[in-house]
């Protein structure tokens, strides 16, 4: 018959552990859900599904990132700010690794996948502009 300490534990195994429990956390492959390993980088992708508020001038770029802090959702701040032809929330669709403008590809694959409700951005300087960059998916 089992102790009391191992049913208290076998009952604790369900509980979260933290991080001084667990010594080898992060450690491995880790599970299928975990988008990031430990240095922080993302999984490797192909193509991209990517948004963005393209701004001539540094000011108005500066516009576009304070409404976007006070809690604006991107695609209405893109539509409201960005100078580029499409005017469809900034949407770029799925884009392939090289065909993009090189600091811009460098920077929209470090992104992590966010929603337009709660954008994850970075903000780039090409020859087109200023860009303020989101992932909506990764693939």
């Amino acid at each position: 018959m089992p102790s009391k300490n191992a049913k208290a534990a076998a009952k604790d195994s369900g509980k979260t552990s933290t991080a001084s429990d667990n010594k080898n956390a992060g450690k491995g492959k880790g599970s299928k859900n975990e988008k990031k390993d430990d240095a922080g980088k993302l999984k490797p992708a192909t193509a991209i599904n990517a948004r963005h508020i393209l701004c001539e001038k540094h000011s108005k770029k500066e516009d576009a990132v304070k409404k976007l802090t006070e809690g604006a959702k991107f695609d209405d701040v893109a539509r409201e700010f960005s100078e580029d032809k499409a005017r469809q929330g900034g949407s770029l669709g799925w884009k392939t690794r090289g065909s993009l403008d090189a600091a811009f590809e460098k920077a929209a694959y470090e992104l992590e996948p966010s929603t337009t409700a709660n954008p994850k951005y970075v903000e780039v300087k090409t020859g087109h502009g200023y860009h303020i960059i989101m992932v909506e998916g990764r693939r």
